[in-house]
């Protein structure tokens, strides 16, 4: 039998380039080459495609990627391909803006098309979505940077001009502290600061719009950090759930992937009837973005109540040796290489 081309795409051009560059190292050495010939492809930080050459070698965060050769005529390069399997995470490659080219070129793709990826990467939007589903989620507030001020949107999408005084103001007149500031469009935590007080919400927006002109900030939930992972196109199942640990205040970047005192309960600690709850809301959060293939969906447990709390939908989640993602569904009883076979076998009911 004929093996399948497959393109692993890695790298790309947001923050998190090092994130994407490990979790691809883990899945290039777990697919099934027995059905696959594998092509390799690293997107710098600049946004040059380049052939990677493999050397087997297990990759360190922030580690170069010195084994390339640059292609030359991407495009012709990339219509080789039966399939393509794209490992990015954040910006230009989990928002819809890669997907958008395979679509053009008419080549299979794993993982969630162009409008579930692009509301998927916004955090905004995502949860006017599943206001929509009737997803329970914390209070939040929207704006935008505009010039040196803030676009205040309201909950009917009119708008006001202020001063980062007067939005950090009319803030607090909705929300309670501790509030949670992020930009909208920004994954692994990047750019998410937590503020106790009026002082370091100003501070925080100012922050955030260094990474994104939308910015979200949403009012803290005291309790655990919820993870199920969902695959599937229509027939979706769902992985147990896992717990976050964070080693620091909350799960930051720096918690995320540098901090080791940071740990994951798999499966949580928690009742099974709640368990159960989670796994159905993370199947509903998935079919409300309209996703395909795969998503790792979180939540909040708050701590007096029980009470379940959406927090966002990843549609590109992380595939390194510490992800969640791989973990709970191997946990479930799909080992890695078997989970990466399915999910390129996805692609082929579309």
């Amino acid at each position: 039998m004929e093996k399948k081309k497959l393109g692993v795409i890695f790298g790309g051009m947001s923050t998190e380039n090092e994130v994407s560059v490990v979790s691809a190292n883990s899945i290039l050495n777990n697919l099934d080459r027995n059905k696959y010939e594998i092509f390799p492809i690293y997107i710098d930080k600049q946004g040059n495609w380049w052939k990677y050459i493999e050397d087997g070698k297990e990759r360190q965060f922030g580690e170069k990627i010195e084994n390339k050769k640059r292609i030359e005529n991407l495009i012709e390069y990339l219509k080789r391909l039966d399939i393509i399997f794209p490992v990015l995470h954040g910006l230009y490659g989990e928002d819809g803006t890669i997907q958008g080219l395979f679509e053009l070129l008419k080549i299979p793709y794993v993982g969630c098309k162009v409008l579930a990826s692009s509301v998927g990467m916004d955090k905004v939007y995502t949860k006017i979505i599943f206001e929509k589903a009737g997803l329970n989620q914390t209070p939040y507030e929207y704006i935008r940077k505009y010039k040196d001020k803030y676009i205040y949107v309201n909950k009917n999408f009119d708008e006001e001009i202020l001063t980062v005084e007067d939005v950090a103001e009319r803030i607090v007149k909705n929300l309670k502290f501790p509030m949670f500031v992020k930009p909208s469009n920004s994954g692994s935590s990047v750019g998410v600061k937590k503020a106790e007080n009026i002082k370091e919400l100003k501070e925080n927006i100012e922050y955030a719009s260094l990474f994104d002109k939308k910015i979200l900030i949403e009012q803290g939930i005291v309790g655990k950090e919820i993870e199920c992972a969902v695959l599937g196109n229509e027939d979706i199942i769902t992985s147990c759930v896992g717990e976050i640990k964070p080693a620091e205040e909350f799960y930051s970047y720096d918690a995320k992937y540098k901090n080791e005192n940071s740990k994951t309960e798999i499966p949580a600690n928690i009742p099974e009837e709640i368990s159960k709850e989670i796994r159905n809301q993370a199947k509903k959060a998935f079919k409300a973005i309209d996703g395909k293939g795969l998503s790792r969906v979180d939540f909040f447990i708050e701590e007096e109540t029980n009470k379940i709390y959406i927090n966002e939908i990843n549609t590109m989640p992380g595939f390194t040796n510490i992800s969640m993602y791989p973990k709970m569904f191997e946990k479930s009883g799909t080992p890695y290489k078997e989970l990466l076979t399915k999910l390129i076998e996805l692609t082929e009911e579309e």
